[in-house]
């Protein structure tokens, strides 16, 4: 008897325990359920996020896919937050989105605005010239490697110029501070180009003394050690800039590259982290101007064949009437069929980059790039869309099909940001305001580091 009495006691107990628990379940579900049925009603009655009134708002800008592209800096970036949907009626005030309904006879979505975001390029400008500032590791002319670690004496000319009229520019600004407690980043200041070209040194010597280098300021200095080189930045233009680096790791995966060979199919160049530097022929006075209806050839090309891309050119148009494919040496002088052309290509050879960029900017003729991987320079200020024409390796055989679709009204608008655009891609050897010099001073600015480990003075 007390066995029953004691079964059905802890039965019942056991009933009563899991309905408390159903309810303490119950209780709070259905608590969060009158709540968010709530929320929803009050959105609802006092917003338009459930109705159709205007089409959805786009405010980040598309960028080609055809060439990968890496995402465009946030800071570059409208902020959603700084637009309400009620205070935006498109029928009152349609100037505010043009640049999202302009569409070329392909379908693609096009904006006559050079700039991802002016207003934004502006105010970020403003701050840099303010207060941004950078330490050089100091190098006297008593130094061994003076021709390597100072600014050149000279012009800088040729191919690889960039790299000499960056480190000739920066050492003459407002933006170069001796205390380097108040530095933003510390730059690197030796020269591949001239490494490359040192007796001493030569091709085969170049990892040997960066990694020598570097060994010799983080144990000199103590800025290198406190962000492992994250602040610090170097500039190459020559493509062996990247494997100079092979023997100093620390150089090629934390520190700012400010490279001409910006590859992001290369394991050593982070699109995120480095920078994409212009390869210019350096040329003397004012750019040309020639009116469009003056070109009367399509497109031109001349370089070496030295790469399966350009022999795929060839091999497909080396001998078409309208798209003028040379290698060797031209009858006609350069700068004259970079007069007399609408297009003229950007075709990779050895590696995605070469001056055929900044010389077609030069002289107002309208790029063609065919490049795959190519993080092109300025790509998260500029929108290229807006000034060239973007090719993937694999659709040469459709260049002409491409360039033939594009009709006259679409060609003066890329005509006329060429135009806009080329002074961006000049080098002065005193800067001048927007140039090529500028832009990557802007591109570092944007990749400044925010982190910093306080030193005991």
């Amino acid at each position: 008897m007390r066995r029953s009495l004691v079964l059905i006691y802890s039965l019942l107990s056991r009933r009563r325990l899991s309905e408390s628990r159903r309810s303490l379940f119950f209780f709070p579900t259905s608590l969060a359920l009158v709540t968010s049925l709530a929320i929803i009603f009050y959105i609802s009655s006092t917003s338009n996020l459930f109705t159709n009134q205007h089409p959805p708002l786009l405010l980040k800008h598309t960028i080609s896919s055809s060439l990968n592209f890496p995402p465009t800096n946030s800071l570059l970036t409208a902020p959603l937050t700084n637009i309400s949907s009620d205070a935006v009626n498109l029928q009152e005030s349609p100037h505010l989105f043009t640049t999202q309904l302009n569409f070329d006879s392909t379908g693609n979505n096009v904006h006559n605005e050079v700039f991802h975001d002016r207003d934004i390029f502006m105010e970020n400008y403003k701050e840099m010239n303010r207060s941004f500032k950078i330490y050089i590791y100091p190098h006297s002319q008593d130094d061994p490697f003076a021709n390597v670690l100072l600014p050149v004496d000279f012009e800088p000319r040729g191919n690889y110029a960039s790299e000499s009229y960056f480190k000739k520019v920066l050492v003459k600004s407002h933006f170069i501070t001796e205390d380097p407690l108040k530095a933003d980043l510390f730059f690197l200041p030796f020269s591949i180009a001239r490494l490359r070209h040192d007796p001493r040194v030569g091709i085969n010597g170049i990892q040997d003394f960066i990694r020598d280098y570097i060994f010799n300021i983080s144990h000199s200095y103590p800025f290198w050690n406190r962000t492992g080189g994250a602040d610090h930045f170097y500039v190459a233009c020559h493509s062996i800039g990247r494997s100079a680096m092979d023997k100093a790791d620390e150089v090629k995966l934390n520190s700012i590259q400010v490279v001409c060979s910006s590859s992001y199919f290369l394991s050593a160049y982070f699109a995120h982290k480095d920078v994409s530097v212009p390869q210019i022929w350096p040329r003397q006075g004012e750019p040309p101007r020639i009116a469009p209806t003056k070109r009367k050839r399509l497109v031109f090309f001349a370089g070496s064949i030295n790469s399966p891309v350009r022999e795929k050119l060839v091999e497909v148009w080396g001998n078409d009437s309208e798209i003028s494919v040379h290698s060797g040496h031209l009858k006609t002088p350069y700068a004259e069929e970079l007069l007399r052309n609408k297009f003229c290509l950007h075709v990779k050879g050895f590696e995605v980059n070469t001056a055929r960029v900044g010389d077609a900017l030069y002289y107002g003729c309208v790029p063609v790039i065919i490049a795959n991987h190519y993080d092109l320079p300025f790509a998260d200020i500029l929108n290229w869309k807006s000034f060239s024409v973007i090719i993937a390796t694999l659709d040469i055989p459709l260049l002409k099909q491409v360039l033939k679709g594009i009709t006259f009204n679409e060609y003066l608008r890329l005509h006329s940001n060429v135009l806009k655009v080329r002074k961006h891609f000049q080098w002065h050897t005193s800067s001048v305001t927007f140039d090529a010099f500028d832009m990557v001073m802007y591109d570092l600015w944007l990749r400044r580091s925010s982190v910093r480990v306080q030193l005991a003075v």
